[in-house]
């Protein structure tokens, strides 16, 4: 990797210190267009093998229905999260395979990534604390994780890939003030968002910052602190790297709500898109949306707001496609792959939520990340439309 070296320390240069006085040379973005149009959705080894798992247990359980419709499922794509500095080598594995996947099937991949390694994240929660602490360098460190993010996916300008920066941070900065974890790195995360947003740019990246989902961000007091902080971030990226472009924001990540098909208050993608549009546009950030709709196929049950973590009514919901209900959403995606659990229900482990043992969450429940069979299952049997 001594390209993806070079291209480091010459980005280090370049962008530390944040103020540096030498201009920055365009290195462009793909943010102007829908980065999925015309480009096949690259399909996660990972995913399949955990899924290749799975089905070895449906079949030893003697449940060769859910094995069957489980090798379908396989065959999803879904996002791939780069949540430390272990994973950081996995984008060049994936990335080389998809270009392989392009050279022998002509068919022009877009590979998913979720960057989630901000200091101090998961602010607000416990479930998915990370390596990284505010206190411990972890600005520095962050930022050195950043370069290295791009380094490797430079390496391949001809494998499109698209960035979801941060899942949760802006919701947080929105709403989570109060609580001392998110109030006291607000200052940092609003900084290293936007370096993030500065340094990710090439020609084969489209970048989607976070934004929450409609039952934290799309009620009415909220819609416009959500524009003024998303447009107050790419502004500051923009004084870092004046070509920075961000093609819009990610949003229900990791969630359970509709896209159109939603009556309940806070629960429809499709409203919250529509309401907060005007407001990005008037502030001068892209008004373009990817929504995981992985686990939103039961849109029957009624959910609360804290009803986040394994909900047990979740059911897969539509595939990834760039055939949305508005131009507004570029694609509907898979961010959070299913069947890997959002936190633990053991009230003994350290990154415990409270909200993994509510009576709507289904126990008991792995850590954050790890493999979590019975979920897996529901979601199958759950899913609209079906396997």
């Amino acid at each position: 990797m001594k390209g993806a070296i070079a291209i480091t320390a010459a980005l280090a240069s370049l962008l530390a210190p944040l103020a540096a006085a030498s201009p920055i040379v365009e290195r462009g973005s793909s943010a102007d267009k829908n980065p999925f149009l015309g480009k096949q959705f690259y399909v996660s080894p990972f995913y399949a093998k955990e899924i290749d798992g799975a089905i070895k247990t449906f079949k030893a359980q003697k449940k060769f229905d859910l094995a069957a419709k489980a090798a379908k499922v396989a065959k999803v794509s879904t996002f791939i999260w780069v949540s430390s500095f272990d994973a950081l080598p996995s984008i060049t594995t994936y990335l080389k395979d998809a270009r392989k996947i392009q050279q022998k099937t002509g068919k022009k991949q877009v590979v998913q990534l979720v960057v989630y390694n901000l200091p101090d994240r998961d602010c607000s929660a416990k479930a998915s604390a990370g390596e990284l602490i505010l206190s411990e360098g972890g600005e520095a460190k962050y930022k050195k994780f950043v370069l290295e993010v791009l380094a490797r996916v430079a390496v391949f300008p001809d494998v499109q890939v698209v960035i979801q920066l941060e899942t949760d941070s802006i919701g947080n900065l929105v709403t989570n003030l109060a609580v001392p974890k998110c109030g006291n790195a607000a200052p940092a995360h609003k900084r290293l968002l936007a370096y993030a947003t500065a340094v990710l740019q090439a020609p084969n990246i489209a970048l989607y910052l976070d934004g929450a989902h409609a039952g934290w961000l799309g009620w009415p007091d909220n819609l416009a602190p959500t524009a003024d902080i998303v447009a107050q971030i790419y502004a500051d990226a923009k004084k870092i790297n004046p070509f920075a472009k961000v093609r819009g924001l990610a949003t229900n990540v990791s969630n359970y709500n509709g896209l159109g098909n939603q009556p309940q208050a806070g629960r429809d993608e499709l409203v919250y898109h529509k309401n907060l549009a005007p407001l990005l546009t008037a502030k001068g950030f892209p008004a373009h949306f990817i929504v995981d709709q992985g686990r939103s196929g039961n849109q029957e049950a009624a959910r609360e707001g804290g009803d986040w973590c394994n909900f047990s009514f979740a059911g897969f919901g539509p595939r990834p496609t760039t055939a949305t209900p508005d131009p507004l959403v570029d694609a509907i995606v898979w961010v959070k792959p299913g069947g890997e659990s959002d936190g633990t229900s053991d009230s003994t482990a350290v990154r415990f939520d409270e909200a993994c043992g509510s009576v709507t969450s289904l126990k008991p429940a792995p850590e954050a990340g790890t493999w979590f069979q019975a979920y897996f299952e529901q979601l199958i049997v759950n899913a609209n439309p079906a396997f």
